[in-house]
């Protein structure tokens, strides 16, 4: 197209009026000078966007046409595939109701049409479709103008009749879709039935924790990216739960997690016969502590002292604890750190525990026997209808008697009661009112006795001092203590065996011992030979109850210890 004249004419109007030339390549408009370039420029960006306006309508007017062929030509396919497969076809075998209305997805192709190429590609398929193409009326235009490069070529779909194994396929699919999805709603109704039925059952993780040095409940939670909510419901679920807050080195518990990382079960192993099991419901955590069941089988042993009674004591198959305890039956009647022998002897039937077919525990002495110095001791434990347990002689006499005969187990005398001693210190006669016994620093004093606190604190050379009165007739008293038990003070009641405190070397002292006093009406007795009081007798309602478990007790003991000795014999 030529532009020449429309420029010329249009720039002589225009210099009629306002321009004044000068030259030749110079002009004013309104006093101002331009450059004859700046028209021409303008004139030729106006040109330009004339020509694209036009291209896309021309681009508009053959995306238009094409899109309603395609659309015919879609609707006459489909309508040629759905008499296909009409159910009255003789070829076709009768499909469900659901199957009949189903329409096969016409497949479709994207072509991209660049600038250059949308005019020539618009003009020849209007060509070679323009006596296949329909009126079409009632299909409404598809709007393209947003996207004038984008054509959508005709779908392939042969016109012909399907194959056989076209319906086969279907057939086969709308079955597959069907068998599935019943399948999905009876693995739906059967996880519903069974958490119903058991609400513990998970399907998540089980996670086995064990608890390291210094570790807490909330360092382990943390750890292992445990929610820090199902700990306090946890914690707070009931008494036994608390159980977790005393857990120790050493310790395990396993916790089940579900697909949601809660915790739904944790089960901690209290001890080898108590576990905690703590489990969700519908309520929250319910704790519970399941117990194993404890087998309890007799046992027998009696050995000789050529030693001692902890080393004789343990060659015979003697625990601590049992040894222990063995002393503390005696321990009224005989002073273990004066009184022992060699060729002393002692027999013990007791009791162990199992589980599982395992020895989990020592348990307590049934009847025992004692000989010091040729003197015999027994004693049977026995429990009477109220439940009250203790241990007597043959004639129902409590061995426990109102005073320990030794406030310091197994030590040794190192000063004896005397009248004219001559202290080690003061390097004077004086009289040695009381015991020494010599132990390590720190260890255990233990009351005599039932009684009071009525004197706790620093008495001159005694250093550190506890008295105790015993009722209204008896004193004792304990001096050069280390430390005190920091719970006593004056007034305090202190039971039979409770640690009142330590062995030390406060006040008038060589080295670290116990001096002990004991006092009847104020006045000091030899505590090694004083007679001490018993305690009360066996109740006379069950004595005759007694006398019967006495005989069967001590019948067993005499019969295991002669059937030791001969086996020792040969």
């Amino acid at each position: 197209m030529n532009y020449r004249p429309f420029l010329n004419s249009r720039l002589t109007s225009e210099s009629n009026r306002h321009i004044k030339f000068k030259n030749k390549n110079r002009y004013i408009v309104n006093g101002k000078k331009k450059n004859s370039r700046f028209w021409l420029m303008s004139a030729v960006i106006s040109v330009g966007m004339i020509g694209m306006v036009a291209t896309l309508l021309a681009n508009s007017d053959s995306t238009e046409l094409l899109s309603q062929h395609h659309i015919s030509q879609n609707k006459s396919n489909k309508e040629q595939l759905s008499t296909t497969l009409s159910p009255t076809s003789e070829n076709n075998a009768p499909l469900s109701q659901t199957s009949s209305d189903l329409e096969l997805p016409a497949i479709s192709y994207t072509s991209t049409i660049t600038k250059d190429s949308a005019t020539k590609s618009s003009t020849l398929v209007q060509k070679n479709n323009e006596a296949a193409l329909p009126e079409n009326t009632e299909e409404p235009a598809v709007n393209t103008s947003e996207t004038p490069v984008i054509a959508h070529i005709v779908p392939v779909v042969s016109p012909e009749k399907p194959s056989q194994l076209s319906r086969d396929l279907l057939k086969k699919t709308l079955s597959s879709v069907n068998k599935a999805e019943t399948e999905t709603v009876k693995a739906d109704n059967s996880v519903a039935h069974n958490k119903a039925k058991n609400p513990q059952q998970t399907t998540g993780k089980t996670l086995t924790v064990k608890v390291k040095k210094g570790d807490t409940l909330s360092a382990i939670f943390k750890r292992h990216s445990l929610n820090s909510s199902s700990l306090y419901k946890i914690i707070n679920s009931g008494k036994a739960a608390k159980q977790l807050t005393r857990i120790k080195p050493g310790q395990s518990f396993s916790i089940v997690l579900d697909e949601h990382n809660d915790i739904t079960q944790l089960e901690f192993r209290i001890n080898k016969v108590d576990t905690l099991f703590i489990s969700l419901n519908d309520k929250g955590y319910t704790p519970e502590i399941r117990s194993k069941e404890i087998e309890t089988r007799q046992q027998f042993t009696a050995g000789i002292i050529n030693n001692s009674l902890f080393y004789d004591g343990q060659k015979a198959g003697l625990n601590s604890a049992l040894i222990m305890k063995l002393a503390h039956i005696f321990g009224w009647d005989v002073d273990f750190a004066l009184d022992i022998r060699k060729g002393d002897s002692f027999a013990v039937l007791y009791e162990e525990q199992y589980v599982d077919g395992k020895k989990i525990n020592s348990g307590d002495i049934l009847s025992a026997e004692f000989v010091n110095q040729g003197k015999v001791f027994r004693a049977i434990r026995y429990t009477d209808a109220s439940g009250h347990t203790d241990y007597y002689s043959e004639k129902g006499l409590s061995m426990r008697k109102a005073f320990l005969r030794s406030p310091v187990a197994f030590s040794r005398i190192s000063s004896r009661f005397s009248t004219g001693r001559k202290h080690p210190v003061l390097n004077k006669i004086r009289a040695h009112k009381g015991v020494d016994y010599a132990a390590s620093r720190g260890t255990p004093i233990k009351a005599v006795g039932d009684g009071k606190v009525i004197f706790k604190g620093r008495k001159g050379g005694y250093g550190r001092v506890i008295i105790l009165q015993h009722g209204s007739k008896y004193t004792t008293l304990y001096a050069h203590m280390n430390a005190y038990n920091k719970k006593l003070r004056n007034g305090s009641r202190v039971k039979q065996g409770q640690v009142i405190g330590y062995v030390g070397s406060s006040g008038l002292a060589t080295g670290p011992h116990l001096h002990y006093e004991f006092r009847i009406n104020g006045v000091h007795r030899n505590p090694l030979t004083v007679k001490l009081p018993s305690a009360a007798p066996i109740s006379k309602k069950y004595r005759a109850d007694f006398k019967v478990a006495a005989e069967t007790l001590i019948s067993q003991l005499k019969l295991r210890k002669q059937e030791t000795i001969a086996l020792n014999s040969h």
